[in-house]
């Protein structure tokens, strides 16, 4: 297969003509602190590891349109690739430009998704167009590290999961096709879920199809057998543990259960990813969204997916019985010692509970936030131009009612994909969301005109199915029993590009710290909001779980003096909390089981 250094013939993976195994894990470069990326790489690799795979986040290098893809400091993505090779790893690189990942909006820049009537995922032309553009920045970073260019880079994948959401073909070997323009000579694969309906709509003739799956592996071996004879069995995702949502419980997978399903398919001779080996953190607004049909489900600001590599680094029961199994699929049953320096677990700062200082009032704070814009109908984040963060709509309605005879009437939000906090007239009225944004608050009028105002927080872009690219903010109307409210004012609150200045005035709380450390932090008191550590936006917390604290890693900590900063949104906390572990909460019946994945 041209010149790639991996090749496959009758079924059988080759590495410069000798048979080989992948044996890899997946970490996410944007999930994990740079200055952290080789000791995470390190770990994988004594996990037994000979690949890392990563996706890359398109809207992470590309949040808008009219500003060039950024490649530097934390979006290095050639450094980390090159921190791989250093470590003796191969690298799989997984471009899209749609990756899911439980990543805001599936890695697609909102102002793409946000395009007028523009067809994701297939032929469209304006879809392609902006693809080629991307593609033209980030492949010459992937190309020159191929190992024909003395790289790392031994495959590259085309799409992510296709097969779960079209099966426009033309599209999948178009993708393919722009990949090799730009210079990609290694191995190319597809990648979907292990069963022939999956196959059915992303796998094409000619292409490497590749499996997702955290269970049933030998059915998922001989579905490959049946439908692809020729083709070595890849398991790029084997889902080793799961992610949550705000709402539900933690989800945990017991080591030696997940350990006994990648046993199965490496004994059938396939190669295996782990997904994830180290799963990181959704650090500032990142995370993603699923939608079960009925209601939005974000996903929580913790990626530790109950990974072998933990959150914080930690080598968790996962990580020695998955370097068991990846050993023994090495012929090796007397594993190596591991260094002392990855056994240790990573210095954390000592406990301590801190006062929080009060912070202003909400409704206040974000009428000042930003510039307002005027509209008849409620404009949507994309029609603002907002990728994440809030949006304060204002306007004035005439309630139902006479001054000598109040009546109550319903407020309602038609087209609500988020979390909606109400005022009418400076008094908070009550939170409105997908579920019951059509059922609307109790309002009490009197006949004469009453201000709205309507803050809706972005919860998260979907990430995954049918809904991908769906819009945030309002993007129906607001009625008044059955009656639309027109002409508004939306105040943009870019929380993402919040400086000192619009942190100053927030709840929040100094501590010293004299050699920096990792930290948990926890609010205890608090209700749900935003948490940013000396300046950096390190995510959401919400006090219905299950993720009680936030990891704040070492590099983002400093000699000396330290600020966090609280913005609440509902119920204002007295105390801030610095942990010595993490606790991302309780597992409501137990670890899953590999029967109870997908």
């Amino acid at each position: 297969m041209n010149n790639a250094l991996l090749s496959y013939h009758d079924a059988v993976l080759y590495r410069s003509g000798e048979p080989y195994r992948i044996l890899a894990g997946a970490i996410h470069y944007f999930r994990v602190h740079p200055d952290l990326w080789q000791d995470r790489l390190r770990r994988l690799k004594a996990m037994g590891a000979n690949t890392v795979d990563t996706y890359v986040a398109w809207n992470f290098h590309q949040p808008k349109r009219d500003e060039a893809p950024d490649f530097s400091g934390w979006r290095d993505l050639g450094r980390f690739m090159d921190l791989a090779a250093e470590e003796g790893l191969d690298v799989i690189v997984r471009p899209g430009p749609y990756i899911c990942a439980e990543w805001d909006n599936g890695g697609f820049p909102s102002c793409l998704t946000g395009i007028p009537g523009i067809g994701l995922r297939c032929m469209d032309p304006v879809f392609t167009a902006a693809i080629e553009e991307w593609f033209d920045h980030l492949l010459p970073i992937v190309a020159s590290r191929q190992t024909s260019a003395g790289g790392p880079v031994v495959a590259v994948q085309i799409e992510n999961e296709y097969g779960s959401y079209g099966d426009d073909h033309e599209y999948i070997r178009w993708n393919r096709r722009a990949l090799e323009e730009r210079g990609i000579t290694e191995l190319l694969f597809t990648a979907d879920g292990g069963t022939d309906y999956f196959l059915d709509g992303g796998a094409v003739e000619g292409t490497w199809a590749t499996a997702t799956l955290g269970s049933r592996g030998d059915e998922a071996v001989a579905t490959w057998q049946r439908r692809r004879p020729g083709e070595p069995f890849f398991n790029v995702e084997f889902w080793g543990g799961w992610f949550d949502h705000w709402g539900e419980h933690h989800h945990g997978r017991d080591a030696e259960d997940a350990a006994l399903e990648a046993r199965k398919m490496l004994d059938l001779g396939g190669s295996l990813c782990a997904y994830m080996a180290h799963g990181g953190t959704n650090f500032g607004l990142r995370s993603g969204s699923n939608h079960d049909g009925t209601m939005l489900q974000p996903t929580v600001t913790s990626y530790d997916s109950d990974a072998p590599i933990a959150e914080n680094g930690a080598l968790t029961p996962k990580f020695h019985a998955f370097r068991k199994e990846f050993y023994r699929a090495q012929g090796v049953d007397d594993l190596p010692e591991l260094p002392a320096a990855l056994l240790a677990d990573a210095p954390v700062l000592p406990a301590q509970s801190l006062p929080l200082s009060p912070g202003p009032e909400l409704l206040e704070l974000v009428r000042d936030a930003g510039k307002p814009v005027s509209s008849v109908k409620p404009l949507s984040f994309e029609q603002l131009g907002l990728d994440g963060g809030m949006v304060l709509y204002s306007s004035e309605a005439i309630l139902p009612g006479r001054p000598d005879a109040p009546t109550e009437s319903r407020l309602k939000i038609t087209g609500l994909n988020d979390r909606a906090y109400v005022w009418v007239d400076g008094t908070f009225a009550g939170v409105l969301d997908d579920v019951n944004g059509s059922e609307g608050l109790p309002v009490t009028g009197t006949g004469i005109a009453a201000k709205l105002e309507i803050l809706v927080e972005n919860l998260g872009r979907i990430n995954y199915g049918p809904l991908t690219g769906h819009g945030k903010g309002i993007l129906g109307g607001v009625l008044v029993n059955q009656r639309y409210t027109f002409h508004w004012r939306q105040t943009p609150v870019d929380l993402a590009e919040w400086g000192p200045e619009d942190l100053e005035g927030l709840a929040g709380s100094d501590f010293e710290v004299g050699e920096p450390a990792d930290t948990f932090i926890a609010l205890p008191d608090s209700g749900k909001g935003f948490v940013w550590l000396n300046g950096f936006l390190l995510g959401r917390y919400w006090e219905k779980g299950p993720q009680v604290t936030l990891y704040a890693p070492a590099p983002l900590l400093k000699a000396g003096r330290n600020s966090i900063k609280v913005l609440e949104l509902g119920k204002p906390g007295t105390v801030v909390e610095l942990r010595e572990a993490p606790d991302l909460g309780p597992e409501e019946a137990g670890p899953i089981k590999a029967a109870e994945l997908p």
